[in-house]
């Protein structure tokens, strides 16, 4: 097992993991709490229910038109991008860099954005924005009539993504406990990381300390 600092499975997007699956934990509970009540008030219904996204976020494209339309509210760098979906799903979800940059590379390529001025920064000599390199964009034209265009579809998807905070902030009032060990266990792993004291052995410890209290709760 090989863990990178950023992409898919990073340790900086533990914690947002981890949180992301009690939340989606916690919301399948009280779905079948609801389904439940349901039941014993009209009876049962071969079929009923509705069907649920699982395993991502965002389906295909809807990436690409959050950005967008996080762009077109205000200019922004991509980790500005990735922090205020973050805080639109209440600390749930934080698309990883590897996702976020390419789908911005793409978007510029398009026309859809191109490089905005950085805010309250003034510009070095050779014409680079002294942000640490961190570039905001800005919507261009273009990209403000699809995003015209395809208004109900924007509006559905924001929709779904405060949806998902709302559900884990009720999560968080519910578990406080439950989410602040969870943040320590992710904390712990990430400053162990970080640190260089994650060998292949070490590794291999922790995940069969994971397993065997995943059994453990399975148990219960």
């Amino acid at each position: 097992m090989t863990w990178q600092k950023y992409g898919r499975g990073g340790w900086n997007n533990l914690g947002p993991m981890i949180a992301m699956m009690a939340a989606s934990a916690a919301s399948d509970w009280e779905d079948g709490e609801r389904r439940s009540r349901s039941r014993k008030g009209r009876g049962w219904q071969d079929g009923a229910g509705r069907t649920k996204r699982r395993g991502r976020m965002f389906a295909q494209g809807e990436l690409r038109l959050a950005l967008l339309a996080l762009i077109a509210r205000e200019p922004r760098h991509g980790y500005e991008l990735i922090r205020a979906i973050e805080d639109m799903t209440g600390g749930g979800y934080a698309p990883s860099p590897g996702a976020v940059y390419p789908t911005l590379q793409l978007l510029e390529e398009e026309g859809q954005i191109k490089p905005a001025k950085a805010k309250g920064k003034a510009k070095s000599e050779g014409g680079e924005s002294e942000t640490g390199g961190k570039k905001p964009f800005k919507a261009t034209k273009s990209g403000k009539a699809e995003l015209e265009e395809r208004a109900e579809e924007v509006d559905q998807l924001m929709e779904r993504l405060g949806a998902h905070g709302e559900r884990a902030e009720r999560v968080r009032e519910k578990s406080p406990d439950l989410f602040r060990a969870m943040g320590n266990l992710a904390n712990v792993l990430k400053i162990r990381a970080r640190s260089g004291k994650l060998d292949q052995n070490t590794i291999d410890q922790i995940v069969d300390i994971i397993d065997e209290v995943a059994k453990r709760i399975e148990r219960l």
